[in-house]
């Protein structure tokens, strides 16, 4: 049954969206706009230098196209969980523990807002610029890296959310935090890891995991070593990643759900 309900949800809410055709536009323009405005700090960063960790302007560009696109995706899917800590302030979440459905999916099909994907189109725009840009040794497997990149990539910043949201449930006011870590991870993956250094760069790159993002795509992509000596399968294990993080994501969900104990209104 929830199979059925949850397409039935999501298409009632982008119905309701696209009826406002002009509005609907302005504000997809307006994401994209957002999204290119931190293209613009690539470039105006590499406007004072040759190179970023070890990274040219073009080679930059790709791994910003691929975070870009990979977070767009997954701020359409998951950026609902945003509202989470409104739900559990105000008693709304007890009525979804009420329906005889998953309350992740209820959060993440609640509203979704179809202008996020303005972030996207600009994302994959910049990606096709990067491609032609960048010297690639095309094949079906990098043919195939790149789709596969930006679906995986979205499926960590989906865990990632998810995991940074569940705070909720124990700090009522947590949604700051929440923020800093899933749109820092958006800003961490927008440039190469070589340019951070000691723990941060060890947290946010493999315990978050944004690496996999763009980062170990990007050099299998470009057909490049790793300057910190990563082995080369790491750039073709994304997807594994992605899995792996979804998995542990579900986990958090359900622990901190098992351990919700209402607001008591």
């Amino acid at each position: 049954m929830g199979d059925r309900i949850y397409p039935k949800l999501v298409a009632a809410r982008l119905r309701g969206q696209m009826s406002y055709r002009v509005s609907f536009a302005l504000e997809c323009l307006g994401q994209a706009f957002a999204q290119a405005i931190e293209l613009v700090v690539i470039l105006v960063v590499f406007s004072r230098v040759d190179a970023l960790g070890g990274f040219s302007a073009s080679e930059v560009v790709l791994l910003y196209a691929f975070a870009g696109t990979a977070f767009g995706i997954a701020d359409l899917v998951a950026g609902q969980l945003n509202e989470l800590p409104d739900y559990i302030r105000t008693g709304k979440f007890d009525v979804l523990l009420l329906r005889p459905l998953g309350t992740l999916p209820q959060v993440m099909a609640s509203d979704v807002r179809l202008r996020r994907a303005g972030r996207v189109a600009a994302g994959i725009i910049t990606m096709a610029f990067a491609l032609t840009h960048n010297d690639i040794a095309w094949s079906p497997w990098t043919v195939l890296l790149v789709v596969v990149t930006p679906l995986a990539g979205a499926v960590i910043f989906s865990a990632v959310w998810i995991v940074a949201c569940a705070v909720s449930f124990w700090l009522v006011e947590a949604q700051e935090l929440a923020n800093a870590v899933t749109h820092g991870s958006n800003s961490f993956t927008s440039y190469p890891i070589t340019v951070y250094s000691g723990w941060l760069r060890r947290f946010m790159a493999f315990v978050v995991p944004g690496a996999f993002v763009a980062y170990y795509p990007g050099l299998a992509l470009l057909g490049r070593a790793d300057p910190l000596g990563g082995p080369a399968f790491l750039g073709w294990i994304a997807p594994l990643v992605a899995l792996a993080a979804a998995c542990v994501a579900g986990l958090v969900w359900r622990f901190a759900v098992r351990h919700y104990r209402g607001t008591g209104s």
